[in-house]
């Protein structure tokens, strides 16, 4: 079967092993599949403290939402379900701004995280994704990350859930309904893969799609 994919790689997360792969180390933009590092991130921030974060102007931003409003109040984790799932643009900012100071402070800490799990060929410059020069991965980079993410209970359970409900906040007193928009965790979508656990799509202009899982047989 042939594959379409301008890069991309089979890794088995247990020994390192890949299985097969074209372009791994190709540098390309990838798209929302940033969120898994600004996900990772967030989640080691809420186990230490999961405080609770005032939606700023400055937090604002284009694209996919969690539809979050200035002066809304939500937790570090429920802005990481908000960016896993519903790939909330708004949320990772959020998430960036609250735990670094700034865009810029958080992408150093991305970019340091970066280096320890051994991701040599990458380079963030946003929480969210969005199209920027400096900002891009590789294949095989994010087969890293996604192995480093994995080994955290809170991201793997978040990853391959469904559905998630943010409770009402101090601005709506209606919860929030957020759907995961990886097809291959759906049993309704015809893309359902039955050994897929979890993941994370992407797409921008200048990405096309991205997507990195993770699936677990025998």
């Amino acid at each position: 079967r042939s594959i379409s994919a301008a890069a991309y790689v089979l890794f088995c997360p247990d020994n390192g092993k890949i299985l097969l792969s074209e372009n791994a180390d190709r540098q390309l933009p990838m798209a929302s599949t940033t969120k898994i590092m600004t996900t990772l991130l967030t989640l080691e921030e809420a186990a230490v403290e999961n405080r609770v974060v005032e939606f700023t102007e400055e937090m604002t931003a284009e694209g996919s939402s969690m539809y979050l409003k200035r002066g809304e109040k939500v937790t570090l984790y429920d802005l990481a379900v908000g960016m896993m799932m519903q790939s909330g643009n708004d949320a990772a900012n959020a998430a960036a701004i609250a735990i670094a100071g700034s865009g810029e402070a958080f992408a150093d800490l991305m970019n340091e995280k970066a280096t320890a799990i051994g991701m040599q060929h990458t380079h963030f410059v946003t929480p969210s994704g969005l199209d920027d020069e400096q900002h891009y991965s590789t294949a095989y980079d994010m087969a890293l990350i996604m192995r480093a993410a994995i080994r955290n209970e809170q991201f793997r359970e978040i990853a391959g859930t469904l559905n998630y409900t943010v409770p009402a906040t101090n601005l709506t007193e209606e919860t929030r309904p957020l759907w995961n928009g990886n097809k291959m965790i759906n049993p309704s979508e015809p893309y359902y893969y039955e050994y897929c656990e979890g993941g994370k799509t992407g797409y921008t202009t200048d990405a096309n799609n991205t997507l990195v899982t993770f699936a677990k047989k025998d």
